[in-house]
């Protein structure tokens, strides 16, 4: 006779990130800035990522002055000497970086025909090659330390679906999420998650010219389920549980944030 097993209550604890620290790349704004923020909010402390110092250490006092521990690591995600130096930076500092969150990027809109090959490799380099730099760079010390970590990336719609004009961010992207599950092939028996989020159409800075323009608006609105852009904070609570332990057993995956855009024709 089958025992009747009763569901044990949800340990709220579980997204608790106290203790934890966070290294978010490209956080001085927009999406990473939002993820800063709901990291914070659930305790972890938080590397502020950014290429100007001004803009990081503005970053760094808007989060301390929300009573949230922070501070700034200034590196280019591209640059693999500016990587190892920061990393080793923090290493001289004592700080251990449990949770990374691969958020850097940007964009070059251009059709095929007309793009210059150094404009798709800026944008290959910030938006994948940047991600498995950084990565490495936490994962040898998540390995070493023996206790484990999180990775979670950056992706996009376009991780799995194209349009046109953006050829290099839509290659990076698919990449992006590839790249997600080879680490959580090569990490996993380290204790290492390895995910993926996908924003959809969100009201960010990269977006201006699109937000901007009357008939991609409309179209955004009227294509998505929702009815409406994203919003930055919206990423937030997905960034929490794949950054916690109610994720644990979550690898090689990506979360589209979207509100249902994927899932329609």
């Amino acid at each position: 006779m089958e025992k009747n097993i009763m569901a044990a209550p949800l340990d709220t604890s579980l997204f608790n990130l106290s203790g934890r620290t966070a290294l978010i790349t490209g956080s001085v704004r927009g999406i990473g800035q939002a993820l800063a923020d709901g990291l914070a909010a659930a305790g972890a402390r938080i590397v502020v990522n950014g290429r100007r110092e001004a803009a990081v250490a503005a970053a760094v006092d808007r989060l301390s002055a929300q009573g949230c521990a922070a501070l700034g690591s200034v590196f280019d995600v591209s640059d693999e000497a500016s990587v190892i130096q920061a990393f080793e930076a923090l290493d001289a500092q004592g700080i251990e970086v449990d949770i990374l969150i691969n958020n850097a990027g940007v964009q070059f809109r251009k059709p095929m025909v007309e793009l210059a090959v150094e404009d798709w490799r800026r944008v290959v380099d910030t938006n994948l090659t940047g991600a498995f730099i950084v990565a490495r760079q936490a994962a040898r010390r998540m390995i070493a330390r023996g206790r484990g970590g999180k990775i979670i990336n950056i992706g996009s719609l376009t991780s799995e679906a194209a349009r046109a004009t953006v050829a290099p961010y839509t290659a990076a992207k698919g990449g992006i999420k590839l790249l997600t599950r080879a680490m959580a092939a090569e990490w996993a028996q380290f204790d290492i998650q390895a995910n993926a989020i996908g924003p959809g159409y969100i009201l960010t800075e990269m977006n201006t010219a699109l937000i901007e323009n009357p008939e991609f608006d409309a179209w955004v609105k009227s294509s998505n389920p929702a009815g409406r852009w994203g919003r930055p904070d919206e990423l937030a609570g997905t960034a929490v549980y794949l950054a916690s332990a109610a994720s644990n057993y979550v690898n090689g995956q990506i979360i589209y944030v979207d509100g249902g855009w994927l899932s329609v024709l």
